[in-house]
């Protein structure tokens, strides 16, 4: 990121923009962000030329390198005029192109009009409404509030009919106000497999580390392997997880069992 902030044709070209946001980047590689679905959604014209900014630095400091923008972890201070004092908004990338969709003069903008303004995938904006609407911090407000034909009393429920207004009552004490989103809830199936998606990204550099261990030590122990590795390790790891790699190593014959003590692992050069 002190890379793209000191690229002068960067930096031109950000001072050229018309709407100017400050935008700062953390670049990770793939062996240390956790596996995420790419989300596709609709930037604004505010923020997609600061994007295509960066993108231009990335591909010309980083040949052959791809660029994966991971949405669903970006955030955003969303600077708001409301009647009743000016605020500052401390929320999620998707929290902020909702409101967005607010900076053109209208007023009421509808569910359907807002999922094809932002792109938001339909379940994600859903949560991402009611936190705007139906949270503790009512930034917009939900109409109606509570469908008839409903078993609701809280009117939390997001439906495709549903319109959204600017709450322009909305007032607080704070002048930066975090709005917090809404998770969706993970069943323990899902949680299984998120777990072992994340561990299949790292399988190799488990590999590696235990290879450089028994390359140095020549023979060791499981519990004196296993003390190593969670210390060499940038990342938690299941104790099972590293015993699939060991049997793994030993299948393609990077490392032996010690004929006298099954417990002791040989490095075989």
């Amino acid at each position: 990121m002190t890379q793209f902030q000191q690229h002068a044709p960067s930096r031109v070209a950000l001072t050229q923009l018309v709407n100017k946001v400050d935008m700062h980047v953390h670049v990770l590689t793939t062996g240390f962000w956790p596996p995420y679905v790419p989300t596709e959604i609709n930037l604004p014209q505010s923020l997609s030329p600061s994007k295509a900014i960066f993108e231009s630095f990335y591909t010309s400091k980083f040949n052959g390198r791809q660029l994966q923008w991971q949405h669903s972890l970006g955030h955003c201070l969303v600077k708001a005029n409301f009647p009743k004092g000016r605020k500052e908004l401390a929320v999620s990338l998707f929290q902020a192109l909702v409101l967005l969709c607010f900076n053109h003069g209208r007023d009421v903008i509808g569910f359907k009009d807002i999922l094809g303004q932002t792109g938001i995938e339909i379940g994600e904006l859903r949560r991402t409404l009611q936190s705007l609407a139906c949270g503790k911090v009512r930034v917009l407000t939900k109409q109606p509030k509570v469908r008839s034909n409903m078993i609701t009393s809280s009117g939390r429920d997001v439906a495709d009919t549903d319109e959204f207004v600017f709450n322009a009552s909305f007032s607080n004490q704070l002048m930066r106000i975090k709005i917090n989103s809404i998770q969706m809830k993970e069943t323990t199936e899902e949680n299984t497999e998120t777990h072992e998606a994340i561990f299949r990204e790292r399988q190799y550099q488990v590999d590696a580390a235990i290879v450089r261990i028994m390359k140095s030590r020549k023979t060791l122990s499981h519990a004196l392997l296993m003390s190593e590795l969670f210390v060499q390790l940038k990342f938690p790891a299941k104790p099972v997880d590293i015993k699939r790699r060991i049997e793994s190593l030993i299948d393609r014959e990077y490392l032996e069992r010690d004929k006298a003590n099954a417990q002791v692992y040989n490095y075989l050069a």
